[in-house]
């Protein structure tokens, strides 16, 4: 691996306590790599070095921040090989999975250039004392990113980036799974121009004492937070003692309603996006499948074809399909979810069985006849299990989809426009697919509503989250 030590104020250092842990590869469970792990005291100086660079970051004009950033991009775009790779090592998504999300990552570096010059403000007249209202955008302040397994890296750069955009410095904490991809991508932001301190990673197998250091820290002025809402409440509670800017993107519990009068194949290949994109592990992940009972057996029948023709394998092979789980626990989890829908009356179409050997794989599968009361209805199955339910009627189906505490992202597939629309406004969710089965997108707001999260990434309003509005009451 090329880097393997902590990365603060521009140079790699072991950690302050000399600790360090191991990286495993899901598909083989060996040993990719040793990565030293952040105390304390790393943290302090991580901040610190933040802190000096962000004066003079946050006074560059807008338009030299962009063309670091699109230096990032050109110089990502041109290494996609190279972090696709490492994200199939340490994740153990597929080839094809690892470089989709490669470039993904790299967007969010060119879709924040053209943002980063576009802070737009505002002069207006009071219209009672005639006073001129000057509004603008300022760099909030230092900002800590807490990042997930799941997107080693496109989570980091949908982060960064905008953090840059906006003037702030950022002290990165990424998934211990994972730490080396956000490693890898230092050396590039060096190249592109970012100065010495300003983007730091702390690798760390402490996660919870060191982020709630970092976030009682007078310095810092946001926390951005991508992971289970469980965690996300955590980090909350500890926001609040600094009343500190939160962007939390939380779980997600997506609904996929496939109606009786959308087109067959673009719902079986969307739903086969929203499902087995990344594996199913992403909060994104179509969870609970609801196809209206009068196609419910084709369609039920067309996808477990399309989920058993899958070929699963080591990742790095071009040919594999569905590479492994994260880890035994996600396995683990994903095969008991099964187990109890099948225990409660859920029929298998295909796979549901976890394979034997080295790996930490589970087969892509389809369960029919969920009951309500099933495990998987209600929490996140984070795996490649596709779990169907029917429905009669639109008010019925929309009350279910509608029945969890989380909000992220549904699905719709529909050929009636008007019908469909009215449908997605009824959805409480932060973002609808409409007849396709991927959202995002470094030019959307990603985010969710009640316990999936606070603020948006992506979009103009993915910059915001790290800005403060002033406002001068100005006569002259």
């Amino acid at each position: 691996m090329d880097h393997t030590d902590l990365y603060i104020d521009g140079a790699w250092r072991a950690g302050a306590e000399g600790e360090r842990f191991d990286v495993i590869n899901p598909a083989t469970e060996e040993i990719l790599a040793s990565v030293a792990s952040a105390d304390i005291a790393d943290a302090d100086a991580a901040l610190d070095a933040a802190e000096r660079a962000m004066k003079d970051w946050a006074a560059q004009t807008p338009r030299h921040r962009s063309e670091v950033l699109r230096r990032a991009f050109e110089l990502m775009s041109a290494r996609l090989d190279h972090f696709g790779r490492l994200i199939t090592l340490e994740n153990g998504k597929a080839r094809a999975d690892a470089m989709g999300e490669a470039a993904y990552a790299a967007e969010f570096f060119r879709w924040f250039a053209e943002e980063a010059v576009r802070a737009d403000g505002l002069i207006t007249r009071a219209p009672a004392s005639g006073a001129r209202i000057i509004v603008q955008h300022k760099p909030a302040g230092l900002a800590v990113l807490v990042t997930p397994w799941n997107y080693p890296a496109a989570m980091g750069t949908r982060k960064i980036a905008p953090a840059l955009a906006a003037g702030c410095g950022v002290i990165i904490k990424p998934a211990s799974e994972t730490p080396l991809t956000m490693l890898a991508l230092m050396p590039l932001l060096e190249e592109a121009g970012v100065p010495k301190g300003l983007v730091n990673v702390l690798p760390s197998r402490k996660t919870g004492a060191l982020v709630d250091h970092m976030l009682h820290d007078p310095r810092v002025r946001v926390v951005s937070f991508t992971g289970s809402t469980g965690v996300g409440r955590k980090l909350l509670k500890s926001a609040a003692d600094q009343v500190l800017k939160p962007a939390m993107e939380l779980g997600g519990n997506a609904p996929c309603i496939v109606f009786e009068d959308a087109d067959m194949d673009v719902a079986i290949e969307g739903t086969m996006l929203a499902k087995m994109r990344n594996l199913g592990e992403a909060c994104t992940a179509a969870n609970r499948i609801y196809v209206h009972e009068s196609i419910a057996g084709e369609f039920t029948r067309r996808l477990a074809e399309r989920m058993s023709a899958l070929k699963v394998g080591d990742g790095t092979d071009p040919s594999v399909d569905v590479g492994p789980l994260v880890n035994a626990d996600t396995r683990d989890k994903v095969a008991a979810f099964v187990a109890d829908a099948v225990d409660k009356g859920a029929r298998v179409e295909c796979g549901g069985t976890t394979p034997n050997g080295t790996g930490y794989y589970y087969p892509p599968t389809v369960l029919s006849n969920i009951p309500e009361n099933a495990d998987c209805v209600h929490d996140e199955i984070f795996g490649p299990v596709a779990a169907i339910q029917t429905f009669t009627g639109d008010d019925e189906v929309i009350a279910r989809a509608n029945a969890t505490e989380y909000g992220l992202v549904a699905y719709v597939f529909s050929e009636d426009f008007k019908r469909a629309m009215q449908v997605c406004e009824r959805l409480e969710y932060g973002m609808v697919g409409l007849n396709r089965g991927l959202v995002s997108d470094p030019a959307a707001p990603f985010g969710g509503v009640k316990q999936s999260g606070l603020g948006r990434e992506g979009g103009h309003e993915g910059m915001l989250e790290f800005m403060e509005t002033q406002y001068i009451s100005a006569s002259w």
